[in-house]
């Protein structure tokens, strides 16, 4: 089931939403569909997507290896 926030207020760049529990988030302003407004109600839907983490996890690997070939090991001096 989708979740339910109304757009309580809205301060210079964010939008203050609150759940059916009175939870505020804060979520950028620009963000929102056009013509938003305090008294809104808006729904979302939040989904894992196991094919974008496999490739951003994927694509950090290559970035740590070639970080480790760089490293010369030991400790920081400051």
């Amino acid at each position: 089931m989708p979740l339910r926030l109304s757009i309580d207020r809205i301060e210079v760049d964010l939008a203050v939403l609150v759940d059916d529990r009175g939870r505020q988030i804060n979520f950028p302003v620009d963000l929102l569909p056009k013509g938003t407004r305090a008294g809104d109600v808006l729904t979302f839907a939040i989904e894992r997507d196991t094919e974008a983490t496999s490739q951003l996890q994927a694509e950090t690997k290559v970035v740590q290896t070639e970080l480790k070939k760089r490293d010369p090991g030991g400790d920081l001096k400051l």
